[in-house]
């Protein structure tokens, strides 16, 4: 009698631990249902190239890049990318150029060469969003057919105003530069957009860039170091009155693919090894600046 007592013990342990194991598991499935499969599925049908999430994609960190999602006459279209057309989402939207994988690389390269406590995942931000101001760096792409209405203006104005930092990267051309200048002047009325040199303090924050030079889209694999006719590369940025970049520019170039394809054997690793270190800078620029 003693011993059945003991086995009865026994197995309502065990029922007990496994019913709160499967309570565990169900909460957790529902919490994956409330939130989605992937942190941003909801937006993935406008992304170039979504991937799946790493293990740790809901976790928080101390920095997150944010991803500015913005509005563009293309958006819908079948324009630029490798091999004709772009992405494999239906919506194909601009912004969605390189997400989110060259966020994602970007991300674990920060994590590797840095003391940055970053997050695996990027922060999707609209522009017109009061989220914008909880990020203080965000990476802006394709941003030379960029359309931006009164309050979207003012969101921008006030965020770089209380400290923030944009990335801008792979616009080509005049006309593209146009658009994208006339939207700075809107932005930032008296601002200053300037050339900047490898001894600016923004090349020297972790690494030291004393050489710069054109980094290509994808279509370098093809013998292609331009698109869009831009064919001289430029490293630009936005000073406000005290000589701090409030946006730093990569125009004729594509930083973002020279991340998204880091690991593909045809991409130049002199490339993506200048493109890395200059997010990298970027980053710590936007830090300590």
């Amino acid at each position: 009698m003693r011993r059945s007592y003991l086995v009865i013990a026994a197995l309502v342990v065990v029922a007990g631990s496994a019913g709160a194991l499967w309570a565990a598991q169900r909460a957790q499935q529902q919490q994956q249902q409330e939130r989605g499969a992937r942190r941003w599925a909801q937006y993935e049908w406008e992304m170039q190239d979504p991937i799946p999430d790493p293990p740790d994609a809901w976790e928080e960190a101390e920095f997150a890049e944010g991803r500015l999602r913005f509005r563009s006459p293309l958006d819908g279209g079948r324009f630029g990318g490798f091999g004709g057309g772009f992405g494999r989402g239906r919506g194909r939207r601009r912004w969605g150029i390189d997400a989110n994988k060259g966020d994602r690389v970007f991300a674990q390269i920060l994590r590797r060469l840095t003391r940055v406590h970053a997050r695996s995942v990027e922060q999707i931000v609209d522009i017109n969003s009061e989220d914008m101001y909880d990020y203080p760096w965000m990476l802006a792409i394709s941003i030379g057919d960029w359309e931006l209405n009164d309050s979207e203006i003012k969101h921008m104005r006030d965020y770089l105003d209380r400290g923030g930092f944009m990335v801008v990267d792979d616009f080509h051309g005049e006309a593209e530069w146009q658009n994208f200048a006339q939207g700075v002047a809107r932005i930032v009325p008296n601002s200053t957009i300037v050339e900047l040199k490898t001894d600016d303090q923004i090349f020297h924050t972790v690494y030291d860039l004393n050489e710069l030079y054109q980094v290509s889209g994808r279509q370098i694999e093809r013998g292609m170091p331009y698109e869009r006719g831009g064919i001289v590369p430029h490293w630009r940025g936005v000073v406000d009155e005290k000589g701090r970049i409030q946006v730093a520019i990569c125009f004729n170039m594509d930083i973002g693919d020279s991340w998204e394809w880091a690991d593909d054997p045809l991409y130049p690793e002199r490339l993506s090894s200048l493109g890395l270190r200059m997010g990298v800078n970027y980053a710590m620029y936007a830090m300590t600046h």
